[in-house]
């Protein structure tokens, strides 16, 4: 298997507002672009034939991924103009697939491990794995190594084992994708013409990101794997504990402490009497001010965070400008997405661009629309639509 056709036109309705203004394969977590991951992963199991169908924001990809050559692949670009499903994404591809190919989803988070195995299996065959929860996924029920059913999101569980979206193929698949919109529906009609499809269950890495809070746990599960390395410059008097990764041109004023796993990007300028606690990323020209507390989080690039200031469990996307004493402390809350209502405990979800003026306090769950503007000393909850300003 030498190449791979990944999948990266969607949207991601559900994670709005942060894909209001980017492709969910470019939401960043613990520092890099989650289709980073995958490309690095396919490279790492000699995969350098790499096929990007893109759609929804392409040019933010293009700018990102280019040719490839930095991480190890050469890409080809195809367009699927409108996003109609993962078979017809799929079937875009059709001029330029090798004779076997894997198909990857391009919004997972993935290592190496997880695609070794079915990288080597003769197509056709899908990629299972064990979760927790399955509900919000296509279920698989499997019988001496062989698919039987694919069910998705059903009503009533028959097994926690999923379809994680990656699949080995050769070209016969395209005659399956005619008048289909998505693969497992494709690949149910194989199974009734009498194709048997091998699955591959798989305990490697493989995590999804469906609402605005996944962020965080994926950010956790990455920031823990990732070694401790100081290339900044580390005032006396800073406290570093645990595996936190320094960038280039960043400095920790003094007094700072810092409690890993935590990765802090290029550029940034932290303190004096910064408190950052585990399971938190930071891009790069970031300023945190004084006195301020950060824990559990994920900091866009070119963000400000004024002094006297507490972050927990939040989301605060690119460009954000925060005043001083603002406040996204976490607790239990009910969260409205897409006509679905979750109680998650969580802070603040900030879009890109946002303003800030001093004394802001948010409460848990809010979502912050992009390029919105709010006044000093209020109390903002809900959701906030883009371009809002709270006077």
């Amino acid at each position: 298997m030498r190449q791979a056709i990944i999948l990266t036109a969607g949207e991601g309705r559900r994670l709005r507002p942060f894909t209001v203004t980017k492709p969910k394969v470019m939401l960043s977590i613990a520092g890099k672009p989650m289709i980073q991951y995958v490309l690095e992963a396919l490279a790492k199991n000699g995969i350098r034939n790499i096929v990007l169908v893109v759609g929804y924001r392409r040019e933010q990809i293009f700018d990102y991924i280019g040719s490839g050559e930095r991480f190890g692949v050469e890409v080809t670009y195809i367009t699927q103009d409108r996003q109609l499903g993962t078979a017809h994404a799929l079937l875009q591809a059709k001029g330029v697939a090798d004779s076997q190919f894997l198909v990857v989803p391009g919004d997972k988070l993935i290592e190496a491990d997880t695609l070794s195995q079915i990288a080597a299996t003769r197509p056709p065959a899908l990629l299972a794995k064990i979760v927790k929860s399955p509900v919000t996924h296509g279920v698989v029920t499997i019988e001496k190594g062989m698919v039987t059913k694919i069910a998705e999101k059903p009503g009533e569980l028959e097994s926690n084992i999923i379809n994680t979206g990656i699949y080995a193929f050769d070209t016969t698949i395209f005659d399956c994708l005619e008048n289909e919109l998505d693969i497992p529906n494709a690949l149910t009609r194989m199974m009734a013409e009498g194709t048997s499809i091998t699955a591959v269950e798989t305990t490697g890495t493989w995590l999804n990101v469906v609402y605005p809070w996944d962020i965080l746990s994926l950010n956790n599960a990455i920031l823990k794997k990732i070694p401790a390395s100081h290339n900044g410059t580390i005032e006396s008097g800073v406290s570093l504990t645990g595996q936190v990764t320094v960038g280039k041109g960043t400095v920790i004023r003094t007094n700072s402490y810092i409690v890993g796993p935590v990765v802090i990007g290029e550029g940034c300028e932290i303190g004096p009497s910064v408190c950052i606690l585990p399971s938190t990323s930071v891009g790069d020209n970031v300023v945190i001010s004084p006195f301020t507390e950060v824990s559990n989080s994920v900091i866009g690039t070119d963000v400000h965070i004024g002094s006297g200031s507490c972050v927990q469990d939040s989301v605060i996307d690119r460009g954000c400008i925060i005043g001083s004493h603002f406040s996204a402390c976490s607790s239990e809350a009910e969260v409205k997405v897409d006509g679905e209502y979750h109680v998650v405990k969580v802070g603040a979800m900030l879009g890109d661009g946002c303003r800030f003026d001093n004394c802001v306090t948010c409460q848990p769950g809010v979502l912050v629309g992009n390029y919105s503007q709010v006044k000093s000393l209020k109390l903002i909850g809900g959701r906030i639509p883009d371009r809002s300003m709270v006077v």
